[in-house]
C-alpha cells in the first residue's frame, strides 16, 4: 500500500502532527513571554528608593581630646624582706585586710639569725671586758711611767693593745648592730597606713632578700594617670579640666590635672600627666580604667545630623540631601 493511500485511509495523523506543532509552538511562547517579563528593564540607578528624612539642626561644636588613663594608688608597697634568707613562718593578712603603720604583717623563721645574734652579742661583751681590763693596765702605768718605775716602751705598748682592743670592741658592736637589723627584718611590717591588695606567699615558702609577701595601697588618693602625644603638652597642662569616666564603677567625675611630666618618653613620645582624686572612703578600684575627656579650642556653629545619617571618612562626611522631593548626595566638610 502506497502512503497516498494511507492518508486518505487516515486523515487525522497530519492533523494530530499539525496540532502537536501549534501547541508546542505556543507553550515555547509562553515561556518566552514568562522569562521576559520577569526582566527588569530599568536600570537599579535609576531607580527611585525609599528614604527616611531627619531635620537638621544648629548646634555648636567643640574639638575634645579623648585618652585612656589607668587609676593608681597614691602610695604602693611591695612587703619582703631586704637582708635575710629564710622561710615563712606566718602571713597574718588577706586582700582587702585594712592594715595600719607598723602592723605585723607577716614573720619569718630566723633561728639561725637569731642564734647568730646571740653570739656576736657574748662576743662583744667579752671584748669589751678584755678592753676594760687592758685600759686599766695602761692607766696604771702611765702612772708608773710618771714615777719611773716602767720604761716608756712598756706603756706605750699597752696603750696599743687597749687601743686594738677598743676597735675590736667598735667592730663587734658594728656586727652586732647588723645582725639587728638581720633579726628585725624577720618580722615584716606595714608602712604606712592602707589596704592589702595582694598575698603572694604563704606559709612555708622560702623568701629571699628582693621576695615579696603582700603588697599594700593607699586609696585615700587615687591617682588618674594617662599618657598624651607630645603634640597635646599644652592640651594636658596643669589645671586643665578634665571630664573622666571610670568603667569599673560606671560613673563620671568633673576634675583637673594636678601635675604634667616635663619631658616625653624617649619610646613612645608621649608625656604623663596625673590627676588627683580624693577618696576617703576607699571606694574606687585601683589599677582600673578612666576614660578622660579634654575640650579644646572655642565652640564653633555647626550642624547637627544623626550619626546614622552620614558616612565619616576623615574630616568629610557624604550624606543625602532632599531638594524638591528628591534626595542628592553631598560630601560636606
Amino acid at each position: 500500500m502506497d502512503d497516498n493511500a494511507t492518508y486518505k485511509t487516515r486523515p487525522w495523523i497530519p492533523i494530530g502532527i499539525a496540532l502537536a506543532v501549534v501547541v508546542f509552538l505556543g507553550l515555547g511562547g509562553l515561556m518566552v513571554m514568562r522569562a521576559e517579563s520577569h526582566t527588569n528593564k530599568i536600570a537599579l540607578v535609576d531607580t527611585p528608593k525609599g528614604v527616611t528624612v531627619a531635620q537638621a539642626r544648629a548646634a555648636q561644636f567643640r574639638s575634645s581630646r579623648n585618652y585612656v588613663g589607668a587609676i593608681e594608688p597614691w602610695l604602693e608597697a611591695s612587703v619582703g624582706p631586704q637582708l635575710v634568707s629564710a622561710y615563712v613562718d606566718t602571713v597574718l593578712v588577706r586582700p582587702g585586710s585594712v592594715v595600719k603603720r607598723g602592723d605585723v604583717v607577716a614573720t619569718l623563721d630566723c633561728r639561725n639569725t637569731n642564734a647568730g645574734s646571740q653570739m656576736i652579742a657574748a662576743e662583744a661583751r667579752a671584748v669589751e671586758a678584755r678592753q676594760r681590763a687592758i685600759a686599766d693596765e695602761s692607766a696604771r702605768l702611765q702612772a708608773l711611767l710618771d714615777g719611773g718605775f716602767v720604761s716608756s716602751n712598756e706603756a706605750e705598748q699597752k696603750l696599743a693593745q687597749s687601743n686594738a682592743a677598743q676597735a675590736q670592741l667598735d667592730e663587734q658592736r658594728a656586727g652586732l648592730a647588723k645582725n639587728s637589723l638581720a633579726v628585725n627584718d624577720c618580722v615584716l611590717r606595714a608602712p604606712f597606713d592602707g589596704e592589702v591588695a595582694t598575698r603572694t606567699t604563704d606559709p612555708g615558702a622560702f623568701l629571699r632578700p628582693g621576695g615579696t609577701v603582700a603588697s599594700i595601697v593607699d586609696r585615700s588618693i587615687v591617682r588618674i594617670v594617662g599618657q598624651a602625644p607630645e603634640k597635646d603638652f599644652e592640651v594636658v597642662a596643669p589645671n586643665t579640666k578634665v571630664a573622666v569616666h571610670l568603667v569599673a564603677t560606671n560613673e563620671d567625675l568633673d576634675a583637673s590635672i594636678t601635675r604634667r611630666s616635663p619631658r616625653a618618653d624617649f619610646a613612645t613620645r608621649t608625656v604623663e600627666f596625673e590627676i588627683d582624686v580624693a577618696d576617703p572612703e576607699r571606694r574606687l578600684p585601683v589599677g582600673t580604667t578612666g576614660e578622660i575627656r579634654i575640650d579644646v579650642g572655642q565652640p564653633i556653629p555647626t550642624t547637627e545630623i544623626p550619626f546614622r545619617a552620614g558616612s565619616v571618612r576623615g574630616n568629610k562626611v557624604t550624606l543625602f540631601v532632599v531638594e524638591d522631593g528628591i534626595a542628592h548626595s553631598r560630601v560636606v566638610q
